[in-house]
């Protein structure tokens, strides 16, 4: 992986590329990401670099952490994430990564926490089928069967059932980009990007981009 950066979720919208079809598209506010800390395989094992991203208010950061800004000498930042690059040793700390490090037709993989949904049942959560909807029905939304009467007589790991949805970290492969606006940081994906509004994704080269 030779490019990444950090976005927040903006909105979708659409809009026409040059053949006049319309296109969905996802609006992400990508960087200015400033580096806090490179990481080197002689001090640290492995080779990254750990970036900063959106200004944080001073009395909302603790002791560790104005220090370690402090010592990078950038701005406090709300969130704090390492990207393991190839061309780490190419940076250094202050440094800025911007949306133009992206071009339009790049393909890219976006990395976020998906959207809670809560406690929901087994056909939301897992897309099963509803029994009949007869009055002589035994169930109707319930999930079937939980296990066998007899042996082994219990319930297999991995059963779909009632829980708790959402909110899990989710990465979508292969997408493309659209646009890049560089003067505003913008960046136009094709199509959904998981979490919701004003959430933080992770955009990265794709690593199965033909």
């Amino acid at each position: 992986m030779k490019k990444a950066i950090l976005a927040t979720k903006v909105g979708m919208t659409q809009i026409f590329n040059e053949s006049g079809i319309l296109v969905p598209v996802t609006v992400l506010q990508a960087g200015p990401c400033v580096v806090t800390q490179v990481k080197t395989v002689e001090n640290d094992g492995y080779a990254a670099v750990q970036v900063g991203f959106v200004d944080k208010k001073e009395k909302l950061v603790n002791k560790p952490l104005k220090g370690h800004f402090d010592k990078a000498g950038v701005s406090y930042k709300r969130y704090i994430r390492e990207l393991k690059l190839e061309n780490a040793s190419d940076y250094e700390v202050k440094s800025e990564i911007k949306a133009d490090i992206f071009a339009e037709g790049d393909k890219i993989d976006a990395t976020a926490i998906s959207k809670g949904k809560g406690f929901q049942g087994a056909i939301k959560r897992h897309g099963q089928h509803r029994g009949p909807m007869a009055h002589g029905s035994k169930f109707h939304r319930h999930q079937g069967s939980n296990g066998s009467a007899t042996t082994p007589g219990r319930v297999f790991k991995g059963k779909g059932m009632p829980g708790h949805m959402g909110s899990k970290r989710v990465t979508i492969q292969n997408l493309e980009i659209v646009r890049v606006d560089a003067a505003n940081n913008l960046i136009l994906v094709k199509g959904a990007v998981p979490g919701p509004k004003k959430c933080l994704v992770t955009l990265k080269e794709s690593v199965k981009a033909n």
